[in-house]
């Protein structure tokens, strides 16, 4: 059950389930940024340093963002403001990686985009009875 049941609305779940999806994601993609699977480019740039970086820096956020998600379906604010930051950052990092990976990076731009207007807008008071 909810710590504040007034807060866990459809859209506020719907946040938490892109952050678990997106966290997801970014543990897998980091991983295996980390180990050098085979499907990343050979020899491409990256804006601040190399692929193994972007690996760690990934999985971090990726981290961050599980956390967020699930502490959204307590209702808790915590969730609310790690999710705010955590797609944030993913957001900024997800632009960084446009030159190696264009269309990934979009992808996941977009992803925390949505999140970040769902945990960001103010809560419909009117609806809640």
């Amino acid at each position: 059950m909810a710590r504040y049941a007034d807060r866990v609305t459809g859209w506020w779940l719907f946040a938490g389930i892109l952050l678990v999806i997106g966290g997801v994601l970014n543990i897998i993609w980091g991983i295996a940024a980390i180990g050098d699977a085979k499907f990343f480019i050979a020899n491409q740039k990256y804006i601040l340093s190399g692929l193994h970086t972007w690996g760690w820096v990934t999985l971090i956020l990726g981290v961050i963002e599980l956390v967020a998600g699930f502490s959204l379906s307590t209702g808790g604010g915590f969730g609310r403001w790690v999710g705010i930051i955590a797609a944030g950052l993913t957001s900024i990092s997800a632009l960084l990686s446009i030159p190696a990976y264009p269309f990934w990076s979009l992808c996941v731009f977009a992803l925390s985009l949505i999140i970040l207007y769902e945990l960001a807008k103010a809560p419909d008071r009117g609806a809640s009875s």
